[in-house]
Order: C-alpha cells, then structure tokens, then sequence
C-alpha cells in the first residue's frame, strides 16, 4: 500500500521531548528520523561528520540538497525543526503536502524552566537517574518573555501555512509522547498502522518534581506570569483586507530625490505643492518598474508619507466626497441601507451643524463596520486605516519617514535636510467649505472614530483631537 507521506518533519523546540518522541518512532521499520538535521551548527548529532553522505560544509551552502536526499532516502525519513533552524527549508518543507508535519509543543515555562536547569547542570539527557544533577532556576520574567515571543510567532506562522495551504498536522503535548496509544496514532498517521510495541525507554524524565520545587523564586514567577497576557486579548483586532502598494499613486519631486506615498484624504495638495518648490515638477503615473528605475537612478532618495489624526481624516472623506455626491452608489446605499441621514445633494449647503453631525456620527458608525468586513460597500481608499494603507506600502516601497500632518512644516524640513537641500516653503493649510469640525466635535464623536480606527490610535499614538 502507498503511504501518504514521502518525508515528515517533527516541529518542536529545545526541552520539549523531541529526543523521547524521536527515540520511540525511530523503532518503525521503514522510519528513519535524523534529529535536527538543520540545526545551524551540526548534523543532527553533534558527533555526525556526514548525513546521508551530505557533509556540514555542504548542507551550508545547499540546504535543499540535504532535504532532497532525506526525501529520497529508502522508507520514510524526517527530521526535527526548531525555531532557530536553517531558514532555507522552511517555507519549501511547509508547502509539500507530502511533507507530515507533527507538531509538538510544552508548556513554555516547563520549557523555559528546563532549559536553565539544564545549562547550568550541563545534563540535557538522562539515561541513568544515578547521573542526575538538582538545581533551582532563578525565574527572570524579562528573559522569559524574551524566550516566549519567538516561540509563539513561530507556531503562528505553521499555523497560517498549514491553514493556506489546506494541510493538517498531528499535534502532540510533551505529556503524550509517553502514552502508547498516542504514539500507534501518530504512527498511523505517518502510513505505520502496525505501530510501536513500547515507549522508548532510552530517555528519562529529568526533571519530573513538581514546578515550586525547581524555581528559585517560585511566589515572584506566579506573579509575573499572570501579568502575560497568554491568549493576547489586549490585541486590536484586524479585519481588514491586505491592500496593494498603489504604486501609481505615488509622486516623486523632478529636483530632488524625494518620493510622496499618498494617504487619500490627507493634506496631499500642500505636499504637491512643496515637492514641486524643488523645482522641475512632478513625477507621477508610476508602474513598479519605472518606479524601480527612478530610485536606481536617485541615490540616496528618501520616500514618506504624512499622517492624518483619524478623525480630522474621517471627516474629510465625509465632507469631500459621501456629502457632496462624488461615491453617488455609495452615498445612496448609506442612506437606503445604512440609515445615514444624507440630504439631496442639492441642499447639502442648506444643513444645519446638528444635522451634519448626526450624518457624520451614523457614517463613523458604517465606518466601523465596514473596516470590520461586516457591509457590502468596499473599503475605499480614501477612509482605509493608514495602518493598511501603510502596511500596503511595505509590501513594495516602505517609507522611509512617516511625517505628522500637525508637525508638518518641521518633518519635511526635517526630510530636505536628509538630501542635503534647503526646504521650500510649505503652503499654509486651506480652511475647509462649509461646517467646520469643531463646530460639531465632542466625546461622542471621539469615542466613535476611536471605534472605528483602533489600529491607527494603538499604532500611531494617536490621542483626542483637541487634547
């Protein structure tokens, strides 16, 4: 019967059980796992010259050489990866369906704990208990955020791409890779139903007291792990689609080397204007190979974008664009659909500052949930978060500055400084037609775009407009 699997790779880290769990499948017939046979400074064994005829030196400079031969190998053959492993192979090994993937992960403390213990009592494998060595770990709560963070980021990233890819893996805790039953269902899994008879007895638990007994400072680790906030419920959640570059809005001065990333309904008329006090004019209409071209061609460029208090910005695609008709569908179905109070187009001059604020508040409101993927209307450019806007960017051409609209004459004095060029004057700021927002601003609206935007206030620094 054909397996299911040409390879497979255990994903783990240090003091997780990886050498237990090795142990115990390599009494498969057929099943060959080569230990960290990626590991940046041996071959899988501190002790191995060659693996699979393939030396150190060689697995340097051609890692995919190795995997190659270990994918061909006679049986099934793997290998264990940890965070810190070769790079090179990742994304080629988390992309082949036919690469089993088991994923075994520990409680990070019980981790963290262990890794010190064994540093500092040099034992990281117990095959005789009479060679065991007892030390108390000091718990250092900075350094073991320290050792959390890529760990997590880490198991997000198999998780995105086994979620992308449409694979599944079998997930093991330290705790079962002593449990038989578990361990035939693993082998099931990789093509093996006739299983293990027996759990390694090769290995044995080093550590296997109770967490008090093997900390130091036991009372100040209970305290400091429950500040961590373990399921990241402080995060500002992020629905909104990832957005392109949009290159073709970007403008470059002709007299100095200086590249304007747009953020729609920001002060982009002052910024044309002050670019083109260089002198020369204005590049625009770019495509990501002439843009290519023009910083080959411009050493020493410098790109930026400005800024915009999220409010001030809402407001602006509100006043510029929904209220005078310019998105005319768009405006028509937040009146039909999202109960935004518009008036004909006609007798948008006609309105009150109350009635202006009570369509500005039900727009934030739509705004909301459009920027939660909740409504059918897109997300326009022109309200996105600047966080996506800008995350955009970084995608082709991230900025080199990020400049703040109400700091705006000393960024970009600041900026032509850097190409070493005195800065043309930048227009004075035009006072918007119409209602102005103080006139209907208070705390109701600030909480509401706050809503609306909490990437950009969390991002950016952003406080109360008027604070």
């Amino acid at each position: 019967m054909t397996r299911p699997f040409d390879s497979f790779v255990i994903f783990a880290e240090m003091r997780t059980g990886s050498n237990l769990l090795e142990a115990s499948l390599n009494q498969i017939k057929g099943l060959r796992c080569h230990g960290e046979a990626f590991n940046p400074v041996h071959l899988g064994d501190p002790d191995l010259t060659d693996l699979l005829g393939v030396t150190l030196k060689e697995r340097t400079a051609d890692p995919i050489g190795l995997l190659t031969r270990i994918r061909e190998a006679e049986g099934l053959n793997g290998f264990r990866y940890f965070h810190d492993h070769d790079p090179r192979v990742l994304d080629p090994v988390l992309a082949d369906p036919r690469c089993a993937k088991i994923i075994l992960t520990r409680n990070p403390v019980e981790s963290y704990i262990s890794l010190k213990i064994a540093y500092n009592t040099d034992r990281w494998r117990l095959t005789d208990v009479r060679d065991r060595r007892e030390f108390k770990a000091p718990f250092k709560p900075a350094e073991f955020e320290a050792f959390l963070a890529p760990l997590l980021e880490f198991q997000l990233k198999l998780l995105r791409a086994l979620q992308s890819t449409g694979q599944t893996a079998f997930y093991v805790d330290y705790e079962d890779i002593q449990n038989l039953e578990v361990l035939n269902g693993m082998a099931a899994f990789l093509g093996f139903p006739e299983g293990i008879g027996a759990v390694s007895q090769a290995l044995i638990v080093q550590n296997p007291e109770e967490m008090s007994q093997k900390v130091r400072n036991f009372p100040e680790m209970e305290a400091a792990l429950s500040r961590i906030d373990w399921f990241n419920l402080s995060r500002t959640p992020n629905f909104e689609p990832r957005r392109g570059p949009n290159v073709p809005g970007f403008i470059a001065a002709k007299g100095a080397p200086l590249l304007y990333l747009p953020l729609k309904t920001g002060p982009e008329a002052r910024v044309r204007a002050w670019l083109e006090g260089f002198g020369d004019g204005l590049i625009e209409d770019f495509t990501q190979k002439s843009l290519r071209q023009w910083k080959r061609g411009h050493p020493g460029h410098r790109s930026f974008a400005v800024l915009r208090h999220p409010l001030v910005r809402a407001y602006s695609a509100f006043t510029e664009t929904i209220l005078p008709g310019r998105y005319g569908e768009i405006r028509e179905v937040l009146r039909t659909l999202y109960d935004v109070p518009l008036p004909a187009i006609e007798d948008v001059g006609k309105m009150s500052a109350l009635a202006q604020r009570s369509a500005f508040m039900a727009f934030l409101k739509f705004l909301k949930a459009n920027l939660n993927g909740q409504t059918s209307v897109r997300i326009d450019q022109l309200w996105a978060s600047q966080y996506a806007v800008i995350q955009g960017f970084g995608n082709f051409a991230p900025p080199d500055l990020l400049c703040r609209e109400e700091t705006l004459a000393t960024d970009l004095a600041y900026l032509a400084t850097t190409i070493g060029q005195p800065s043309p004057p930048l227009p004075p700021e035009q006072k918007p037609a119409g209602i102005p927002l103080s006139k209907i601003y208070d705390g109701e609206m600030e909480a509401a775009v706050h809503s609306a935007y909490p990437r950009d206030y969390m991002s950016f620094g952003f406080g109360d407009w008027r604070a």
